[in-house]
């Protein structure tokens, strides 16, 4: 499983995660990235903080972040690269999806292939 995270990209989810609320029970945050049904091309991703992974996720060490993969939505993130854009007109992360087939004009949505929009791989 390879996500990718840009230097900049790096440098604001460790910001995120150090402007986030503290675990209670001191657990390790990390950021939980996954694929969700919506947007106006079938696919929208999704990225949250969190320090409760899910039991199926997969966990990749990006420098100094923890990144949790949703198991369900790993097939469509393989070999994704997020990166972070600063501009006048729009700023925040950015995904490079070498699945995607379509994406639409704001850049947070996706269309893979054949797939339906379950998360489920391209056959």
């Amino acid at each position: 499983m390879t996500v990718t995270l840009s230097e900049k990209a790096e440098f604001h989810l460790r910001a995120f995660l150090r402007g986030s609320a503290p675990d209670a029970n001191g657990a390790t945050k990390g950021v939980r990235i996954s694929v969700k049904d919506g947007g106006c091309s079938g696919y929208e991703y999704a990225i949250d903080i969190t320090s409760k992974p899910q039991p199926d996720d997969l966990v990749i060490q990006q420098g100094k972040v923890l990144v949790y993969v949703e198991a369900k939505s790993a097939p469509l993130l393989e070999g994704v690269v997020v990166d972070f854009v600063e501009g006048v007109m729009e700023s925040g992360f950015k995904f490079v999806n070498p699945n995607a087939t379509d994406t639409c004009g704001c850049g947070k949505s996706f269309k893979a292939g054949d797939c339906t929009p379950t998360g489920t791989p391209c056959s």
